[in-house]
């Protein structure tokens, strides 16, 4: 069973559980799926916990079914505003004067250790670069000489009491939480090449309550950020300007809905039916994307806004990955393309055996990467910070320890 991984992708819109085998090849079989409506989660936080624990629930009771494997454990994700990011520097002395992974685990505590308030928790701890004895731009300084080894980390944290509600809504399934992934860290394991994440992109996976950021600078993750806006405001304001029922905006959403209004024909129509109106009625497809239009075009703007202020908008040549199921509406990534003036593509999951028919969709991006995240958790062949496959097995001795402390700096 050590090869067996899960994942739980928590949505606003919806509650992905996957379970997974992990081939010798290190492809992953898909054998249980799944998939229900959220309930009781609002902008990827909870606002009910028992209608979020009953649709986690029959999530969990699906994926079961399917597989026919009791789930115990398993990675879950987290977005939402309560997610914040620091970095921060750890500084030890190298004892031996040779660095070894005593020393790093040091400086990584060291990093760890920065002052956060008692309502918050440390999700993940990521290393961003070492520098030692002054010089800066070591990616692994282990067997370097040197007296003095410095750290930059990139350290997560989330507000405690959402973070345990949400392991309470997992927990009243009877699965044990092992750990939580920040949303476009998850999605970037599955759609990030190496080229990308060495030369400069952010992830941007958009999903149905919130607009998840992830900057990947030299291999490593240097800046994250959670917007509390997405698909699902979309589809309000097309509720609102339509005077639609939000189910019916939605649905229109999907099947008539394009996010550059100059590419829709002037006589194009489709049929409705608003509120006061007996009959259905004709609107016109240009006045739907413009509706689209603005709100996509202002959630690139918050977007745009967050990476400047980060700092790093110079140093994205490989621009952005653009992901979640939202990023399935025709024409959002050529305006995402003109709001940002970077490189813009669309990505999903590949590579999958099994029962993958489904999850072949950038609306399953967070929910795959879980299921990488879960691999390396289990022994299994390990995701490394940098996003490769590290061809290490446990048996390996030395080797192992080295590999298994890399990916330790992942976590708290």
């Amino acid at each position: 069973m050590n090869d067996i991984v899960v994942g739980i992708d928590v949505g606003t819109t919806k509650v992905c559980t996957l379970v997974a085998r992990v081939e010798q090849d290190d492809t992953l079989r898909i054998m249980g799926v799944g998939i229900e409506p959220s309930d009781g989660i609002r902008k990827g936080v909870i606002v009910d916990l028992t209608a979020a624990s009953q649709a986690i629930g029959r999530s969990i009771a699906q994926a079961e079914q399917t597989s026919g494997l009791k789930i115990d454990s398993a990675l879950v994700s987290l977005a939402g505003a309560h997610v914040a990011s620091i970095n921060s520097r750890g500084v030890v002395a190298v004892a031996g004067h040779t660095v070894d992974e005593g020393d790093i685990e040091r400086a990584m505590d060291s990093a760890r250790g920065v002052a956060i308030p008692n309502s918050r928790e440390v999700i993940h701890v990521i290393q961003r670069g070492f520098s030692l004895d002054g010089q800066d731009g070591i990616h692994q300084p282990v067997g370097m000489h040197g007296y003095r080894l410095e750290v930059e980390a990139h350290v997560i944290t989330a507000a405690t009491a959402t973070a345990e509600n949400l392991r309470q809504a997992v927990g009243a399934a009877g699965v044990n939480v092992a750990q939580f992934v920040l949303n476009p860290l998850a999605s970037a394991e599955v759609v990030l090449s190496d080229t990308e994440r060495n030369m400069g992109a952010v992830v941007c996976d958009i999903g149905g309550g919130t607009t998840d950021l992830a900057i990947y600078v030299n291999g490593d993750v240097w800046h994250t950020m959670v917007l509390a806006v997405g698909g699902n405001h979309i589809s309000q304001d097309i509720a609102h300007g339509l005077r639609l029922p939000l189910k019916v905006a939605e649905e229109v959403k999907k099947q008539q809905g394009q996010a550059v209004r100059a590419d829709v024909g002037m006589d194009e129509t489709f049929s409705i039916q608003p509120f006061g109106e007996e009959t259905p009625v004709r609107m016109n497809r240009r006045d739907l994307a413009l509706i689209i239009e603005a709100r996509v075009e202002e959630i690139f703007d918050l977007a745009l806004q967050e990476i400047k202020r980060s700092g790093y908008d110079g140093l994205l040549p490989a621009g952005m990955i653009l992901t979640g199921g939202t990023s399935l509406l025709p024409g959002i990534r050529q305006l995402a393309s003109k709001v940002l003036g970077m490189p813009v593509r669309t990505a999903q999951p590949d590579k999958l055996m099994g029962l993958a028919d489904k999850l072949n969709s950038p609306a399953y991006s967070t929910s795959v990467g879980l299921l990488t995240w879960a691999a390396a958790l289990q022994s299994l062949p390990v995701v490394g910070n940098h996003g490769r496959v590290l061809k290490v097995q446990k048996g390996d001795g030395e080797n192992w320890n080295t590999v298994k402390n890399l990916f330790k700096r992942l976590l708290p």
